[in-house]
């Protein structure tokens, strides 16, 4: 037995991963256990549970890999100081500290963590060798395409190469301080949203917009080749040597300071999501065009956090000349403790890849689960109203019956979700056909701003007849877009159309009734698909099939299971406290369904300020 131990951390949504003898145990971020969204901090929760998962001591570890090289990063963080001296000082005495005291002494910092003597052999791969070990390893390719795309790691931004068999080749590079990932990043700063984790925000907010700005963009801060390599003017960004993304010569590009944080969003502000998106998708179309004449090959894996932009994942589908795509659901930094793992087994120790025609990530399923026994101990300590269900048939047929009522469920089953997605473990689901159901979930349940989408979880064989998805694609990982089919839209009036296109309320655009599952169609008639099937989550299928029988639309309304500001819950405690303190109608935590009675609702309007108060809002 060889067992691998792959961390990353201190840098954004710190993870630990356990392969053993090739196959995918156990998968977590550090945020999910210490409640701390997007944790940088190192994985030492993380890394406990995959040992338990895996059933290791420290001790019996054989490698532990680590998803970059710090000392590489340090001294590119070095460069680019020195390069701008004295600009930037305060800048680098604010990061010194942490790296003095941890971050270059990782060795030291991993060996106290285990806690125990280890012979473990230490590996630290490249940054972009991790991701593009999680995008092709787990892939269901013999051979494919690699497209990594993210801020920075150590000095690359972006990266291509190939994967055959079980070898990965990275080709050509693009290098800080040029990245897509840091441009898009620039505008999420700049139109009030938090970097690092507002990015799918800035997403979401785009097609409220006009691509207005996209050729200013073109003209003045990225010089975009036809192979989709660039250049970045850094005349108008700050990250290399300032505390902000953008400076004042940014400003005056687009007619003002950036946007404050909470304040209201002008159409400016849609504007330029919607332009930066559209710059966004040609760089990625452009860039997987050239790798597919460069390599030749028909398919295409992605990683890094610009693989999360499922809107360019949707147009990679459908125009970027690959037969396929796979993208790894834990595309940003936490997968790259899984792709350090996989490297180490699959390049370093030369073991094969043996392909099933489907991917080896299990879904993504593969953290934390916990019993019936476990739960029901827990709620009668809470003195919680439940009702217990010994069939399966039972319990999704009555939690059915509940969704089409329009009450809102938390559903909360099997091993907890590896990835930013919630896909039908840790999941807040409703009934998609509501009107009012986007405006209910986002204001009071979720707490967030009112023009953020839902996605629809679709059963697999049933999502070419609601979505413009080719028979055969699937997207089980909720990382592509693609439209609602023509027959499935509704007429809009004038006065709604006036709504749509011009008033400045975005809730008032959002409660246009586009389709048959309005809470589940964007503003432009997209919507970002997850398609179940019974191989992955059998239960979530019995579901969805209980919810078409009983009202013939095989789609829920499935969003992440917490409120804004917090991680996707892990435990039943979490979920119990999140149910409570939140306008959620019923809880079913794996066999168990709890509804709310009055008791349960005022102790829930006690406890909700409280509760939430508990979360930075992001």
């Amino acid at each position: 037995m060889t067992a691998i131990l792959g961390l990353s951390a201190f840098y954004h949504d710190s993870a630990a991963a356990l392969v053993v003898d090739g196959r995918i145990v156990a998968a977590a971020q550090e945020e999910r256990f210490s409640r701390i969204k997007h944790d940088p901090a190192f994985p030492a929760q993380a890394m406990e549970f995959c040992l338990n998962e895996g059933g290791l001591t420290p001790g019996q570890l054989d490698y532990i890999a680590f998803y970059d090289k710090p000392l590489t990063k340090f001294e590119r963080l070095l460069e680019t100081y020195l390069a701008h001296a004295p600009v930037g000082f305060r800048s680098f005495r604010l990061a010194m500290p942490l790296w003095l005291k941890d971050k270059l002494h990782m060795r030291r910092t991993i060996r106290q963590a285990l806690g125990a003597p280890s012979q473990a052999r230490l590996i630290f791969t490249d940054h972009h060798e991790s991701h593009a070990a999680s995008a092709f390893f787990p892939s269901p390719f013999e051979q494919a395409a690699i497209v990594t795309l993210d801020g920075v790691g150590e000095w690359s931004t972006a990266t291509f190469g190939v994967g055959e068999g079980s070898r990965i080749r990275l080709i050509d590079h693009i290098a800080f301080p040029h990245s897509l990932g840091l441009l898009y990043s620039a505008f999420t700063y700049y139109c009030g949203f938090k970097v690092n984790s507002g990015e799918y925000k800035l997403m979401g907010l785009s097609p409220y917009g006009k691509t207005i700005y996209k050729e200013l963009i073109l003209e003045r801060l990225i010089n975009l080749k036809a192979d989709g390599s660039f250049w970045l003017n850094m005349d108008y960004f700050q990250y290399c040597q300032g505390l902000t993304m953008t400076g004042r010569r940014f400003d005056r590009l687009f007619g003002g300071p950036p946007r404050a944080p909470e304040s209201l969003l002008e159409q400016r502000h849609m504007d330029l999501a919607a332009s930066i998106q559209a710059v966004t998708e040609e760089v990625v179309l452009r860039i997987a065009r050239h790798v597919r004449k460069r390599t030749g090959m028909r398919h295409l894996v992605l990683a890094g956090g610009v693989a999360l932009n499922c809107v360019a994942n949707g147009r990679l589908q459908r125009e970027g000349d690959f037969n396929d795509l796979w993208i790894q659901p834990a595309a940003g930094d936490a997968g790259g403790a899984l792709g350090a793992a996989l490297f180490v087994w699959h390049q370093l120790l030369e073991k094969p890849r043996p392909l099933t025609g489907r991917d080896t990530q299990q879904g993504s399923f593969l953290g934390p689960q916990y019993s019936t026994d476990q739960i029901s101990r827990f709620l009668a300590g809470q003195g919680a109203q439940s009702q217990r269900f010994t069939s399966e048939t039972e319990l999704v047929e009555h939690v059915a019956v509940n969704l089409a009522e329009s009450k809102v469920v938390g559903w909360f089953q099997g091993r907890m979700e590896f990835g930013p997605r919630a896909l039908g473990a840790r999941s807040i689901l409703g009934d998609p056909r509501s009107p009012a159901m986007q405006a209910t979930m986002n204001l009071k349940i979720k707490f967030r701003e009112s023009f953020r989408p839902f996605a629809p979880a679709v059963l697999l064989d049933r999502a070419a007849e609601w979505f413009d998805l080719e028979p055969g694609h699937e997207s089980p990982y909720m990382l592509l877009v693609a439209p609602v089919r023509q027959d499935r839209r509704v007429p809009i009036g004038a006065e709604a159309l006036r709504i749509m296109n011009q008033d400045p309320d975005l809730r008032q655009r959002v409660n246009v009734v586009r389709s048959e599952i309005p809470a589940v169609t964007h503003v432009d008639y997209s919507a970002r698909i997850q398609t179940v099937d019974e191989e992955r989550n059998p239960r979530f299928t019995h579901l969805l099939e209980a919810f078409e029988r009983l009202t013939g639309c095989p789609v829920l309304v499935n969003t992440s299971f917490n409120v804004r500001g917090e991680p996707i819950v892990c435990t039943p405690e979490d979920a119990y406290r999140c149910f409570l303190a939140t306008d959620m109608d019923v809880l079913v935590l794996e066999d168990v369904v709890v509804t709310k009675d009055a008791a349960a609702r005022k102790a829930g309007a006690m406890a909700r300020d409280q509760y939430l108060a508990q979360f930075q809002l992001d």
